[in-house]
């Protein structure tokens, strides 16, 4: 077991010089090189960098579905702070169904179950108690109150992306993760994706996004650039004219 702290934290996440590595001794690619990060609770932070640039990585070490090579990783639940990158599976297993939520770009749906199945299934995998009204309430929250009894093949993509996002909020997540969440979307269902999860910061939600679309990013408070695993640079919530100069740079290699 890992030792927990019992305290509160305003920071939801935090990295402390983490690593990822990949591949064998004699030919390791570093995805992510001491990456020092924190995540302000009840904040919206976007990652955004290159292709290969380790945002994927980073996301994926945070919200523990994947270990980081060395480092800290620490996450801020309800009632204390865990050093995730200590845990055992079992341990990080529970931690992921309590305390993270994640959105994938792929909605990751289940056919076969309705939206409100779909929605209950973190749940049910966790042995709690399956409340319809709260799962119904969730539902209502995300615009699709009237679609419970709908199959993913009935939803449009961005109602689709909608349970998704229900889905992760079900279980009252300290964060909630998303990687390109408006990927896979056109721009009327993005906007509406990405107004949903406005209101769920403005409500107290933490959100780390990772996204390639700088309209996307500008709707977050910070966006943090990331080049060759690590962190180059970190802006305030801006347009996405100027998000999409800032990447251009770093594409580029004419730095920040």
């Amino acid at each position: 077991m890992t030792k927990a702290i019992s305290v509160r934290s305003a920071t939801a996440v935090a990295l402390r010089a983490v690593t990822r590595e990949y591949g064998t001794k004699g030919e390791r690619i570093r995805a992510l090189d001491g990456v020092s990060l924190g995540f302000a609770a009840g904040s919206w932070t976007a990652v955004m960098g290159p292709s290969g640039s380790g945002k994927s990585t980073l996301l994926h070490c945070a919200a523990g579905l994947e270990r980081c090579t060395s480092g800290q990783i620490l996450l801020a639940g309800r009632d204390t702070t865990t050093d995730i990158t200590a845990a055992g599976d079992a341990e990080l297993t529970a931690l992921r169904r309590r305390d993270i939520g994640f959105v994938f770009q792929s909605f990751n749906l289940i056919g076969s179950l309705t939206a409100e199945q779909n929605v209950a299934l973190p749940l049910r995998l966790g042995g709690r108690r399956v409340s319809t009204k709260d799962v119904r309430a969730v539902l209502a929250s995300v615009g699709l109150g009237d679609r419970a009894r709908h199959r993913p093949r009935e939803l449009s993509g961005g109602q689709q992306q909608r349970v998704a996002i229900a889905r992760a909020m079900i279980t009252r997540p300290a964060v909630l993760f998303a990687d390109e969440p408006t990927g896979a979307l056109d721009s009327k269902a993005a906007r509406t994706v990405l107004g949903l999860m406005r209101n769920l910061v403005e409500a107290g939600q933490t959100i780390v996004m990772v996204t390639h679309d700088p309209a996307a990013a500008a709707s977050a408070d910070s966006v943090v650039f990331l080049s060759d695993g690590r962190v180059v640079d970190q802006i305030a919530r801006s347009t996405a004219h100027e998000v999409a100069a800032r990447l251009a740079r770093i594409e580029n290699g004419t730095g920040v």
